[in-house]
Order: structure tokens, then C-alpha cells, then sequence
């Protein structure tokens, strides 16, 4: 049997694309699989909403571009080719990390004679300065420190507002809703079936009915009844209740998420992405996180926060390894390898939450990164290096487990504190109580008894890579001259730059002209971690926004220019990518005579500008501005 090849080939700018195999697919049930094709085609309806709330002219540029290739494949539009495959990895024209517009590599003149060729009429002004001019419009998420972060911010989910108007307006859809002045009147243009966004929305609604006809159980029927509700009102309180409801189913293999999600890309972290993942159980490997999850409270009790802060009753904490299915919207072609929802914070303390680490994904990650010197080059020295290449992988999916099943839904907010109190630090606080969660247990003989780690040693493992990460090697993906702004980045580098300045336990050393973390200490770096991880729950529990501002501002956005030129120069020597994305497997029904599903193959052949062309034609409604 031919090995599975993870790696297409496929690479441009800073991005190379991986494929994920649907491990243990064909073991499951005809129903199943059919549910599962549902839910994907659900999950594909949504793309053009990412688009358009990423920036009010993506949709548009991405329809000429496509509307020129399609018509004029000759080499003379290649840098025009490079451009569109990067407007389509980040669903628009700003970078998917650091959010900064990349501008093309070929002139407005030349732009100008494709679309005449290919019949597209003129070039506006307008579109030219979006296009072209790198000071218009520049970033999609402006988080600097003392801007007013909605006007200088060129996401599409604020429209002629300030800042202060917006945090001044009582929002009555906070989560699904584009926020737009009209005559001097501040309006709020609701996300559903009739309102913004209303055709795509139907079709993905269409689409949510089918999957209803072959659910595994009624609580998911009554899942995707909330869901459906939801979309056609746009009443935020369905959504709880859809929320609460979604907690609650446990028995079904399939599961998925739908809907308007993360609010990272939003400066004010109000508006949610949308965003799509189907998914199913890897039976074996959800053995680990279901470990963990049953020892949820002994974790909440053993914290080292102050224990005002912590749960008395850790409730529904709920943790599944899983493949995932289909990637859509705002987890596609980039996705998370771990997530935790709901969101919000009383629904977590009330009713619990759901966590899913995805091994297909990791898996993809590890396999294609092997061998390529990336940690020979980096790591300080052979000892360090043989401890990582036999902990590694093991303690990266255990510190994401812990992330996202345990650090997310661990501690409470004080009565009276708002969920919202720390604004546009809320999500780099959020990030870092997780992650900080994750490593303070890493090396807790709790792990090595539990069976979740062979032994005391191995959490050192993931103690080095994530100072090295944080403090050097994550600054692979910043441009020169430029600060941390992307939120898992500022956390990041918000434990490792303060871990750092504490004490004697890491160093920063030079051997040979290079720059190396050095841990002399990781009992004492623990310490450290169980101090900022107390600080941070504090500051969350109480909404301390300024202590928040102090934190970020001083250890996470910063960046040391000289220690960044040469980072940059050393991993450029390795020709990677700092980036990776996936192209969805194609999931084809099997009919027979009669038009009957019969099965649900999976092709993995398509390639990423074929997928790319065929999901703007198959699953977009161009003008949903």
C-alpha cells in the first residue's frame, strides 16, 4: 500500500500546503458517513462570509482574480497566480497571522490590461488604492496601544463607526451583526436568513436540514433545530440555548461546528468569525484527553491561583481527540489543532464545555516537519535535542489537551466582573491562562501516574520548545521592523519574555555567532509559571484591565531588532515555509440507479488552485456585502 504522501508540493510566499487523511473513515456506518457529507457541505457554504467580514472588497478582488485566471492562464500573470493563491489562504488581501495587507508584485497597469482582456470593464480608483496603496487600509486588526482600533482596523464588521461609539452603543446582536452608520444613525445589520449575509446563510441552512434526516441521535436533531433557529432569527439567546445543547450531546461519533465563533478578528474581540469543522472520534487516542477530563476537579483544586478564583464544581468538562472531516471559513486553509467551546463564560461554569484536540491535523504537522533541520539549527545543544526528538510530539498533543480541555475551562470570574472588562487584551489573557495551565502541569507527577507521560523527565521537553518559541524562534513570522500584534503570538511571548526576566533559570547565550535558549533551572522555571499563571487568572477574575495593559505591553509586542534579524537570516537558510495550510480531501456520494447514496468516498487528489476555483463556483453568492 502506497504511503500517504502529507505533503502536496504546493508552496508560495511564506505558506506550503499539507493535505490530513480521514483515519478510520471507512469503518464508519453509511449513515454516518452521509452525516458527515451533510455537515461538509454546510461547513463549504460558509467561505464567502469569512471573505467579506475579513475586509468589505475581498469578495470583489477575489471574483476579478479568478475571473482573469480562469480566462488568461498564461506565465505572464504568475505573480497575479501567487497573489490570488495568497487572497485565498487568507480569505482576502491581509496576511492570515500578522494581519498586515500584502501587496502583489505586479503594477495597477498591468492589473488594468488583465481585466480587459478577460472583459472585466475598468479598475476603480477605489479598488486601486486597496489594492496598491500599502498606507490605505493597511492591517485587518489594528491592536496598537492608544488608536482608535475600529477605524484604524479594515475588517468588515464596523462601517463608518469610532471606537468610542461602538463600546457607547448597546449592542442587542453582539456576536452576529456588522455595526454601520447610515445618515448619522448607528444601525445594526443582523447575520441571518433575510438579513446580511441572508442567501449564504439559507444554503448552509439547506444543507443543516439534510444532516438533521441522518443524525446518530435526537439530541443532535435538536443541535441542529437550535442551530437552524438561530440562523433564520439571529436572537443571540438561541444561541445560548443552542450552545448549552451542543454541551450536552456525548453519544454521537460525528460532531461539527457551525457558526460565528472566535472573535479574534475583531480589534474589540465582539464579532465572530465565521467559521466551519466537521469531525468524528479517534476512539484511541481520545483515551488520553478523556483522562484528563475525568480528573478535571483535582486539577481546578491542585491550581496555584488563589482560590477565590478557582471552580468549586469543575462542571460538563467534556474532551475528545478527533479527525477532523472538513475545514471551512475561518479554519480553513489554516486551522487550529485543538479547540474549546462555548465562548462564553457562563455557559462554561454552568453547563461545561466541549474540548477537541484534532490528531489528523497534528499528525500532517509532525510527519512533514520531519528532518527538516529546523531543530538542529535552533535547539542549544545534542542532550536538549535527543530529549525532544523522544518527548516531543507525545508532550505537544498532551500540552494542547491541557490548553484547550482543562486551561479554557478552568477558574471563574468574580460576581460583577464583565466577561468583556479586559477589551482588546481579553483574548492574549485568555491564550495565556490556558497555555500557562497546560505547562504548569506538564510537570506534575500527576501526568506520569495518570500514564499521560513515561516519566518525570519529559515535560522538559515541551519547557524548552515553548521559551525557545516564544523568546526566538516564533519571530519567523514577523517581517523586519514590524511588532507582535497576532493574540497566540502576544501570548506566546508574554510567558517566555516574563519567565525570562524573573531570574537565572533561562539564558540567552552565544556560541558561534548564534543565539541559544539555555533552561539551567526547570524546577524554578516551574515557580515562575505557577506565579504569572496566579497573576493571570487574578487578572481575569477581577477584569483588571490595566494590569492586563501593563503585562502585554511590556513582555508580549515588543521585538528585539537585532535578535530578529538574525533569526530571520538563520531560518532562511533552511528554505521552510513559517506557515502551513491544508487542502480539503473531496468527499464524493456513490449513487446507485435509483439516485440512493449507496457510499461517501474520499478523493485526495485535488489540487489547491482546483479547489479554490471549484469552491467559488459550487459554493459562493458573489455581492453578500
Amino acid at each position: 500500500m502506497k504511503e500517504f504522501d502529507y505533503n502536496t508540493g504546493e508552496r508560495f510566499a511564506d505558506v506550503q500546503l499539507l493535505r490530513y487523511r480521514l483515519n478510520g473513515f471507512e469503518e464508519l456506518s453509511l449513515q454516518q458517513k452521509k452525516y458527515i457529507y451533510y455537515l461538509s457541505e454546510a461547513t463549504l457554504w460558509g467561505r464567502d462570509i469569512t471573505f467579506d467580514q475579513f475586509g468589505r472588497y475581498n469578495l470583489e478582488i477575489r471574483r476579478i482574480l479568478e475571473a482573469i485566471v480562469s480566462k488568461n492562464p498564461s506565465p505572464s500573470t504568475l505573480h497575479l497566480m501567487t497573489y490570488l493563491k495568497r487572497v485565498w489562504f487568507s480569505s482576502g488581501i491581509y496576511h492570515h497571522y500578522g494581519s498586515e495587507k500584502f501587496v502583489p508584485e505586479f503594477t495597477a497597469d498591468e492589473l488594468r490590461q488583465w481585466m480587459r482582456g478577460a472583459g472585466l470593464g475598468e479598475l476603480s480608483e477605489e479598488l486601486e488604492r486597496v489594492i496598491f496603496d500599502p498606507t490605505y487600509l493597511p492591517k485587518r486588526v489594528n491592536k496598537a496601544d492608544g488608536e482608535d482600533l475600529v477605524q484604524t482596523s479594515a475588517c468588515n464588521f464596523y462601517q463608518g463607526v469610532t471606537q468610542q461609539e461602538v463600546e457607547a452603543y448597546e449592542l442587542r446582536f453582539p456576536l452576529n451583526s456588522t455595526l454601520v452608520k447610515r445618515e448619522g444613525r448607528i444601525e445594526e445589520d443582523v447575520w441571518r436568513v433575510g438579513g446580511r449575509y441572508g442567501e449564504t446563510i439559507a444554503h448552509i441552512v439547506y444543507w443543516l436540514r439534510k444532516a438533521q434526516e441522518v443524525c446518530e441521535n435526537d439530541q443532535q436533531r435538536k443541535v441542529i433545530s437550535l442551530l437552524i433557529e438561530y440562523y433564520e432569527t439571529g436572537n443571540p439567546r438561541t444561541f445560548d440555548e443552542y450552545s448549552i445543547e451542543w454541551v450536552r450531546e456525548l453519544d454521537g461519533q460525528v460532531d461539527f461546528i457551525n457558526g460565528f465563533i472566535e472573535v479574534y478578528g475583531d480589534p474589540l474581540g465582539l464579532k465572530g468569525s465565521w467559521e466551519g469543522l466537521v469531525e468524528y472520534k479517534d476512539v484511541e487516542a481520545t483515551k488520553r484527553t478523556q483522562a484528563i477530563s475525568r480528573n478535571a476537579q483535582w486539577f481546578e483544586d491542585h491550581s496555584p491561583v488563589d482560590p477565590r478564583f478557582r471552580k468549586p464544581q469543575v462542571k460538563g468538562v467534556t474532551a475528545n481527540a478527533i479527525c477532523a472531516a472538513m475545514l471551512g471559513g475561518d479554519e480553513y486553509p489554516s486551522t487550529a489543532i485543538g479547540i474549546n467551546l462555548p465562548n462564553a463564560d457562563w455557559i462554561r461554569a454552568e453547563h461545561g464545555s466541549k474540548s477537541i484536540t484534532i490528531t489528523n491535523i497534528t499528525e500532517a504537522y509532525n510527519r512533514a516537519s520531519r528532518g527538516n533541520g529546523f531543530l538542529e539549527e535552533f535547539v542549544i545543544d545534542e542532550p536538549t535535542l535527543a530529549r525532544i526528538r523522544k518527548y516531543g510530539d507525545a508532550c505537544d498533543d498532551l500540552h494542547t489537551d491541557l490548553h484547550e480541555c482543562l486551561g479554557h475551562g478552568s477558574g471563574r470570574l468574580l460576581p460583577g466582573t464583565d466577561p468583556d472588562a479586559l477589551k482588546a487584551y481579553g483574548n492574549v489573557i485568555e491564550e495565556a491562562r490556558a497555555d500557562l495551565f497546560g505547562l504548569y502541569y506538564m510537570a506534575d507527577a500527576k501526568l506520569v501516574e495518570l500514564g499521560l507521560l513515561p516519566d518525570g523527565e519529559a515535560y522538559k521537553s515541551q519547557y524548552y520548545t515553548y521559551m525557545m518559541n516564544g523568546l526566538m524562534t516564533q519571530l519567523t513570522r514577523i517581517k523586519p521592523g514590524h511588532q507582535i500584534e497576532e493574540a497566540h503570538m502576544r501570548n506566546r511571548a508574554l510567558i517566555a519574555h516574563w519567565c525570562f526576566a524573573q531570574g537565572d533559570c533561562i539564558q540567552m547565550v552565544h556560541r558561534d555567532g548564534k543565539t541559544f535558549v539555555e533552561i539551567t533551572d526547570y524546577e524554578a522555571l516551574r515557580g515562575l509559571i505557577a506565579r504569572l499563571l496566579a497573576e493571570i487568572q487574578r487578572i481575569k477574575s477581577e477584569g483588571d484591565y490595566a494590569a492586563a495593559c501593563r503585562l502585554v505591553e511590556r513582555y508580549a509586542v515588543k521585538v528585539d531588532d537585532d535578535l530578529h534579524a538574525e533569526v530571520l537570516h538563520r531560518y532562511e537558510r533552511l528554505n521552510l515555509a513559517p506557515y502551513k495550510g491544508f487542502i480539503n480531501p473531496v468527499l464524493r456520494p456513490v449513487l446507485d440507479a435509483a439516485g440512493n447514496i449507496t457510499d461517501i468516498t474520499v478523493d485526495y487528489t485535488e489540487s489547491y488552485v482546483d479547489q479554490m476555483l471549484r469552491y467559488s463556483k459550487e459554493y459562493s453568492i458573489y455581492g453578500t456585502r
